[in-house]
């Protein structure tokens, strides 16, 4: 491995810091480097506050105020060049006189998407591209593919069986995996903006769908419920978490709930997904039921998939939704004694 890519590699591993704070922006982290030492690091922290090419001067500024004029800058992520939250980094970067920099990947935001490396060259500032690209669009994944494809990255969740069920057949409640994985379902929620159950999971198990195992933020819960069926005794209603019902009938704004009429005549899926898109919802997890999993299995609307499988056996249940992975990349993960498979399909 270059020295620039273990630079790059610091900046994939500041960047994951931000995860579950800073959507919709981008994972970023970087680092200024002066005679292959590293002077001044930093990542964006929180959607709204500074940028990681900030953070890093900062820093830098802290102990080596008089080397950063003549350091090199390492960033996963195009520097914007527009005012939004905050001013545009290329414009500081110029300003602070950097005269070299290593990015990962250019933005695919249409409000920088090459302009901020033009802007760094226009200026004099050597720029090299496509340093570890591949790693960099796995980081981001989420942006990537909010961008690119005018979606949410969509992650499916389940737990199953041994002998492949969901839950029994009498719809009552059965902890299927165990405490480990538990927990880090929890942390998977505090890492993504929204959550999605079926309106049978809801009535079913009751869900809270937050992170009540894992401190961070809750993600913001989601049902398909086409005719308003759900009794607001459901914890979904408790108001404490924004939430957005689909349905059928009305579109209406509550204290922290959200009623949102979607036509269920023709395929609600994309409808869903475009309202999703429109409020800025980066990703989301789809946590059942089966009917559920499977309509977005069926549509190949979906990026990921995470499939605790427990040692248990119902022998007569719900059965769990059907994913061929045959043809995708998977990765076999042991989680205390449930076996997660992480499928990728991205």
């Amino acid at each position: 491995m270059t020295a620039s890519e273990n630079f790059i590699h610091r900046c994939f591993d500041l960047a994951k810091s931000g995860l579950g704070n800073v959507a919709p922006n981008p994972l970023v982290g970087a680092v200024l480097v002066h005679n292959e030492k590293i002077i001044g690091e930093g990542y964006h922290h929180e959607f709204g506050k500074a940028h990681a090419e900030v953070n890093a001067i900062i820093d830098a500024e802290k102990n080596y105020p008089g080397l950063i004029s003549s350091s090199e800058l390492y960033v996963n992520l195009e520097p914007c060049s527009h005012f939004g939250k905050t001013p545009p980094c290329v414009d500081l970067i110029i300003q602070k006189g950097i005269r070299k920099v290593f990015i990962s990947n250019t933005d695919p935001n249409s409000l920088v998407s090459g302009r901020g490396i033009e802007k760094l060259r226009a200026a004099g500032i050597e720029v090299v591209t496509d340093v570890l690209k591949e790693e960099g669009r796995k980081l981001n994944r989420r942006f990537f593919t909010f961008h690119e494809q005018k979606r949410s990255f969509i992650i499916l969740k389940w737990a199953q069986t041994a002998d492949g069920f969901i839950a029994p057949v009498t719809k009552e409640r059965f902890q299927i995996s165990g405490d480990q994985a538990q927990e880090l379902v929890h942390k998977w929620r505090s890492e993504e903006q929204a959550i999605l159950v079926g309106k049978e999971t809801a009535l079913t198990d009751n869900p809270q769908l937050n992170v009540r195992l894992w401190e961070g933020k809750n993600p913001v819960r989601i049902v398909i419920d086409s005719k308003l069926l759900l009794p607001e005794s459901l914890n979904l209603f408790d108001r404490e978490t924004p939430t957005i019902i689909f349905n059928s009938i009305k579109t209406e704004e509550q204290k922290n709930i959200s009623f949102v009429k979607l036509n269920f005549k023709n395929p609600i899926l994309h409808q869903l997904l475009a309202h999703l898109y429109s409020k800025k919802i980066q990703s989301i997890i789809i946590e059942g039921g089966t009917t559920t999993l499977q309509k977005f299995i069926d549509e190949n609307l979906w990026d990921e998939a995470r499939i605790f499988t427990a040692p248990k056996k119902l022998v007569y249940g719900i059965k769990a939704p059907v994913l061929e992975t045959g043809n995708f990349n998977t990765e076999i993960i042991l989680v205390g004694e449930d076996e997660l498979m992480v499928v990728n399909n991205f």
